[in-house]
This record gives structure tokens, C-alpha cells and sequence, in this order.
């Protein structure tokens, strides 16, 4: 369930027609309802209840200090994948202490700051950060906590892109090599084993592979327990799918329970990186139709919004559900909705049906809360969009528009 929602067939964010917001920001922009953010959460979190966890949003998904601040109030912990996330939840009163540290390349700074902060762990992803870890914390007089992120070679089948737990994927230690992983982790200095990790990719649609790879992380825990080396957290990542077009995933309660079953009689706390299940249907893109091209019976929509504004469209094929914010029109047609970037990749849908549109049009660009605006850049110089978060009938703009200026504010000319 979401809060945009239709008023006398205008759409609205929660209280606020988004027409009005458009009018007062321009288009393209990103509009977030907060009321949907807390209640998808509270949903996931509600899903775990009586058992002992942690939900630790992903940052990646979207990282505006306004979103991490409200997560934050929530009680929520985050995974992070940079430094500049680890400062943005800082920043935002997020809590060092719930924050897990994913990725495969961290560097040593990166590792360094984390420590001085004091995060719950770092998510190792190989026998050479392992190393590097153990390096850095010793240098620094520290123990660093770490949980291994085990790569259990199962499909999650979702989008070759975005699945992470193949062999063939870059993330993660191979299956076939993690009990000497953490043999070297408890016999390296300044390393303090937490916890098993694992995360095998993003919009997943069907919890049997989950479970499947939680059985595998299970029977390690037990192998591991047999050598005496105890896991106090079991990290199995994120990556719940929401619907976009025609997909059914796994409610969060749903999911929880199927989890829940293999978890019963073990005292394992479990850590969780939901990032799209709880952002991507709490936020829209609005852009305005510029003019309609008709190239012989192709039917072009151009837009104001581009592909540096979204990417998942050009990046992953992705469907967005894109529909008219005014009262739409009975005729239909098969359309295309293209923006103005020199590119034939430059795309938002293709052959669409969509309501007849005109000139002046305002379409709102649905599921786009999620690798939306943290995906955007300024290619063909084009300043990003702002974003806004729309709380009841209040609307406050959360990330100002890109000026002109900003795209040049840090070059220099080395002659003038």
C-alpha cells in the first residue's frame, strides 16, 4: 500500500495534489510521501517481532539526509557500501553502533573511520580485506568486528545485474572456501568474528531461494560452531522485490515467516538490508510532456525528464508504471516516452499503451523511490532534479534543484 493516491481524478501525495507540486518546483522532480516510508518499516520490522533483529536500511536506495533522519527516528539500523553513506547516516543522527558495512572494495581509510565511529561490523567480502581489516585495526589499537559474507553460488533470479550470490558474481567468499575464511579471521590479531552475512541480489520475487541459501549459511554456523568459533548474527541481506508492473513477491510478512521456520530454536540474531521494499513505491518522478513526435506511425512522447534523471529503464530494461496525474483521457495509444538526451538509449518506456497525451501534460513516473535520484547524474550537463517530501498536507523540499552554476562549481580553468 502507498499514499498516492487519486481526488477527483487529479493524483495526490498523501494531502497534496502533485500538480501543485510541480507547479511550485518544476518538473522533472522527485516527490517522496513519508507517510509510506514509515509504514513500510513499520511493516518489515512488525514482520520480526519476538524474534531477536536488527533492519538495517540500504542506504543505496535512497540517501537523503531527510530519509535517513526519519529511518533513523524509526529505529532503523543502515547498510552502508562508502564513506560518504557512513558520513550521510552520521550526519543524519543515525547510530554507529546499528550500522553494517558492505562491499567489495573498501579502502583503508574507509575501514579506519569506521572503526574510530565504532560501527556494529564490517561485511568482509574477501581473504585479502580480511587481511587489510586486520591491518588497519591493529595499526589503530582497535578490535574490528566482522561478519564474513559467504557467496552460496544460489540464483536468485532476478536480473543478471543486480543478482549477487552466483559464483560467477563478484560478491562475497566462495562457499567452498568460508570455513578456512574464518579460520584465518580467528587466528589473524584484532579481529573480532560477529556474525555470517550473505545477500544474493536484488528484487527478488520468490522466497524459496532465500531459503535455500539460508539453509547453506545455517549448516556453516553449525560446522563453525563444531570448531569453536561462534556467529552471534546472521546478516541475510535484503533484496525483497516490490511490484513495479505485474509482479507478486513475498509479502515482508510472508518472507519473515518462511525465514523464520528454519530460525526456530536458535538463538541467532538476525540482521536485515531492505532498501527498495521500503523506498521504492514511497516516491514518484514527475515530468511534463514537451511535444509529441510522430516519426511515420511511431508515436514518440517527449518528455522533460531523461535517462541521467532514471536510469533503470536504459540500465536494466526496467518497467516503471508511468501515468497521467490529471483526470486521464478515454483514447488510448502505443507510445514511446523519450527524453531529450543525444542517445537512442534515452527512454522511460517503450511501446506503452498510455492515455492519448498532449503538450503540457504532467505524468508522474511510479516505483521511482528507489534507485531513483541516488542513480541520476548530470549527463549532457544537466542539473539533477530536487526532491521533495510530502508529510500530510505539508511539503518540504528536501534536496533544492541543481543550479546552472553547480554543474561548474568545482572545475577550474588552469589558464585564466
Amino acid at each position: 500500500m502507498d499514499h498516492f493516491q487519486r481526488q477527483d481524478g487529479e493524483l495526490y501525495a498523501e494531502g497534496v495534489a502533485l500538480r501543485a507540486i510541480a507547479d511550485e518546483v518544476g518538473t522533472p522532480a522527485y516527490v517522496y510521501s513519508r507517510a509510506t516510508i514509515e509504514r513500510h518499516f513499520r511493516v518489515f520490522d512488525d514482520a520480526w517481532e519476538g524474534q531477536d533483529h536488527l533492519v538495517c536500511y540500504a542506504v543505496k536506495a535512497s540517501s537523503n539526509l531527510a530519509i535517513l533522519s526519519l529511518l533513523a527516528k524509526l529505529g532503523a539500523g543502515f547498510d552502508i557500501v562508502s564513506i560518504g553513506e557512513l558520513e550521510r547516516v552520521l550526519r543524519a543522527g543515525g547510530d554507529p553502533a546499528k550500522v553494517v558495512f558492505s562491499g567489495v572494495g573498501k579502502r583503508r581509510d574507509e575501514i579506519r573511520r569506521a572503526l574510530e565511529v565504532g560501527i556494529l561490523c564490517l561485511n568482509v567480502e574477501s581473504r585479502a580485506e580480511l587481511e587489510m581489516i586486520s591491518e588497519v585495526a591493529t595499526s589503530m589499537g582497535k578490535r574490528a568486528p566482522i561478519s564474513m559474507r559467504i557467496n552460496p553460488d544460489v540464483d536468485a533470479g532476478t536480473h543478471p545485474y543486480i543478482s549477487t550470490g552466483l559464483q560467477t558474481n563478484k560478491f562475497g567468499i566462495p562457499w567452498r572456501e568460508a570455513r578456512e575464511a574464518y579460520r584465518l579471521a580467528t587466528a589473524l590479531p584484532s579481529i573480532d568474528v560477529m556474525g555470517l552475512d550473505c545477500h544474493i541480489g536484488s528484487q527478488i520475487a520468490d522466497a524459496a531461494p532465500v531459503v535455500e541459501a539460508l539453509d547453506r549459511l545455517l549448516s556453516l554456523v553449525d560446522a563453525l560452531q563444531e570448531e569453536g568459533i561462534s556467529i552471534h548474527h546472521l546478516d541475510v541481506g535484503g533484496g525483497l522485490g516490490i511490484t513495479y508492473e505485474d509482479e507478486t513477491p513475498p509479502t515482508p510478512a510472508s518472507y519473515a515467516a518462511a525465514l523464520r521456520e528454519r530460525l526456530k530454536g536458535r538463538s541467532l540474531r538476525v540482521v536485515l538490508e531492505p532498501g527498495r521494499v521500503i523506498m521504492g513505491n514511497a516516491g514518484v518522478m514527475l515530468t511534463r510532456v514537451e511535444l509529441v513526435k510522430h516519426n511515420g506511425d511511431k508515436r514518440f512522447i517527449v518528455v522533460d525528464a531523461a535517462m541521467n534523471d532514471l536510469i533503470r529503464p536504459t540500465l536494466y530494461s526496467a518497467y516503471h508504471r508511468i501515468v497521467p496525474v490529471g483526470v486521464p483521457a478515454e483514447a488510448q495509444d502505443v507510445v514511446d516516452i523519450v527524453g531529450p538526451i543525444c542517445e537512442s538509449g534515452d527512454f522511460l518506456a517503450q511501446d506503452r499503451e498510455l492515455p492519448r497525451l498532449a503538450a503540457d501534460d504532467l505524468l508522474a513516473v511510479r516505483s521511482a523511490g528507489a534507485y531513483g535520484f541516488t542513480m541520476a547524474s548530470n549527463y549532457n550537463s544537466r542539473p539533477r532534479p530536487p526532491e521533495v517530501l510530502v508529510d500530510g498536507e505539508a511539503v518540504h523540499v528536501i534536496r533544492e534543484r541543481e543550479s546552472l552554476e553547480d554543474l561548474w562549481r568545482d572545475e577550474k580553468i588552469p589558464w585564466d
